[in-house]
C-alpha cells in the first residue's frame, strides 16, 4: 500500500474472490479466533497479494492450498502476521500500570516475601514490550523480587513476536521514552543489545493460542490481554474472558484493551476496578 493507502501495482495482479476471502476468513477463525468482516476483504487482498509475489505463488488458491501444505506451520505464521497489527510500545495505557504499582502489587510483594507464590501474565505479549513494563513495575517496588518466588509470564500466538521478546532488543529512542522513575532500571543494554539480565530473568515467554484450552496448572495474580480480543467475534470474546476468569486467584485482576468490552458469564465474577480493568470474585471458578 502507498503512503496515501492506495493499492500498489504489484497488489493489483491478483485478484482474491469472494470464495477465496471466505475461505481464508473461515481459516483465521477455526485456526487463530480471528473474525474477519467483509469489509477487511480489500485490506486482507492487498496484504496477501504482496506475500504472493514475493513467495513466486501465482494465486491465492495456490497459496491457500500451502496454509496445510508441508509448510503449513510457517505459512500460517505468515498469514497471522498479515492480518494483526501489533502495534505497542512500553507502558501503554500507563493508567492500568498505575493500578498495577498502587493496588495490585503491594499486597503480593508482601505475600512472596512470606513465601508466596506470584504469577502475572501478559496474554498477547506481542514484541515484548508489556511483559518488560510489568517487569520494571514489580523491580521499582521490590529489587529482589528474582530471588522471591515472583515469576511473569509473556505469551504470544505469534511465534515471530514472540522470538522478538525474547530477543529484548529495543532501539535507543523507544526506550528514551521509558518514565525516568523507571528508565533507570534500564541503564544500559548488555554487548549484545538486550535489556538487563535483572527484567528478562523475571519473565518466561512462549507460544500460546488463547482459544485453546490453557496449560496452566496453577492461577495468576492479574492478567494483562489487551487489545488482543478485538480481533475475535463476541461468541469467542466470551469464552476467552471466561477462560481468563477461571485462571485467575480469587482477587485477582485482568485488564483488558480500552476499546474492548467485559460480557458474558464471566461478566459474573469479574468486577469493574477501574478502566477496563477487572477483579475477580471469590466465587471460584465458572463452569
Amino acid at each position: 500500500m502507498s503512503a496515501e493507502g492506495s493499492i500498489t501495482p504489484a497488489a493489483e495482479s491478483f485478484t482474491l474472490s469472494d470464495q477465496e476471502f471466505e475461505a481464508i476468513a473461515q481459516f483465521a477463525h477455526k485456526h487463530f479466533g480471528l473474525a474477519l468482516a467483509a469489509s477487511k476483504k480489500p485490506l486482507v487482498s492487498s496484504r496477501l497479494a504482496r506475500k504472493l509475489r514475493q513467495r513466486n505463488f501465482t494465486s491465492f488458491k495456490e497459496y491457500l492450498a500451502c496454509l496445510d501444505g508441508p509448510s503449513s506451520e510457517q505459512e500460517r505464521s505468515g498469514l497471522l502476521s498479515l492480518l494483526t497489527t501489533n502495534v505497542t510500545h512500553f507502558f501503554r495505557e500507563p493508567h492500568h500500570f498505575e493500578t498495577l504499582r498502587n493496588d495490585v502489587l503491594p499486597p503480593l510483594i508482601e505475600q512472596a516475601r512470606r513465601g508466596g507464590r506470584v504469577r502475572l501474565w501478559s496474554a498477547g505479549c506481542s514484541n515484548g514490550q508489556e511483559p518488560y513494563s510489568i517487569a520494571m513495575t514489580v523491580l521499582d517496588l521490590c529489587p529482589d523480587a528474582a530471588k522471591l518466588d515472583f515469576k511473569i509470564l509473556g505469551t504470544d500466538i505469534d511465534p515471530v513476536v514472540v522470538r522478538h521478546a525474547k530477543a529484548a532488543k529495543y532501539p535507543e529512542d523507544e526506550l528514551a521514552q521509558i518514565d525516568a522513575k523507571y528508565r533507570k532500571l534500564v541503564p544500559a543494554r548488555d554487548a549484545e543489545g538486550r535489556l538487563p539480565d535483572s527484567l528478562r530473568k523475571l519473565i518466561t515467554f512462549g507460544v500460546l493460542n488463547l482459544i485453546e484450552p490453557f496449560p496452566f496448572r496453577g492461577r495468576f495474580d492479574a492478567i494483562f490481554c489487551r487489545n488482543v480480543a478485538i480481533y475475535f467475534d463476541n461468541p469467542t470474546q466470551q469464552k476467552v474472558w471466561q477462560a481468563f476468569q477461571n485462571a485467575l486467584n480469587p482477587g485477582g485482576y485482568l485488564f483488558i484493551g480500552h476499546s474492548e468490552r467485559m460480557s458474558g458469564p464471566a461478566a459474573q465474577h469479574l468486577k469493574t476496578a477501574g478502566i477496563t480493568t477487572y477483579v475477580n470474585s471469590p466465587a471460584g471458578r465458572t463452569s
